[in-house]
């Protein structure tokens, strides 16, 4: 089992900034692509229980969010963050870092060291 498993968007200049330092750090990871391989309810359930972060913090608000209609109060609870993202995966936020039972969104840049030198 790796000790650090990147969810990844390879088009995502955080994202590739977030793998190269965990490359950096020498860290045995795994690398999930999450647009190719989406993750399910149980997943994103699972990740929730270990994120530091709010749980609608997980949902990005960008231009494709406000055209499926969605605002705040589409995703203010754990079960409505799970329905977005099982129905639209490109809406997680990236890059998301799990290290153990922790897990943290790496926004900005400045946060992942700190969380994969613990």
């Amino acid at each position: 089992m790796a000790d650090v498993t990147i969810l990844h968007n390879p088009a995502c200049s955080t994202s590739k900034a977030a793998l190269e330092q965990v490359e950096a750090s020498g860290l045995d990871h795994e690398v999930v692509r999450y647009l190719r391989t989406p993750l399910d309810g149980t997943a994103l359930r699972d990740l929730l229980d270990k994120l530091e972060d709010e749980p609608t913090d997980l949902v990005r608000r960008d231009p494709f969010f406000a055209s499926l209609g969605l605002t705040d109060d589409d995703v203010r609870t754990r079960e409505q963050v799970v329905a977005v993202l099982v129905e639209h995966p490109r809406l997680l936020q990236r890059p998301v870092l799990v290290r153990g039972q922790r897990a943290i969104i790496g926004r900005p840049k400045s946060r992942v060291p700190a969380f994969l030198a613990d």
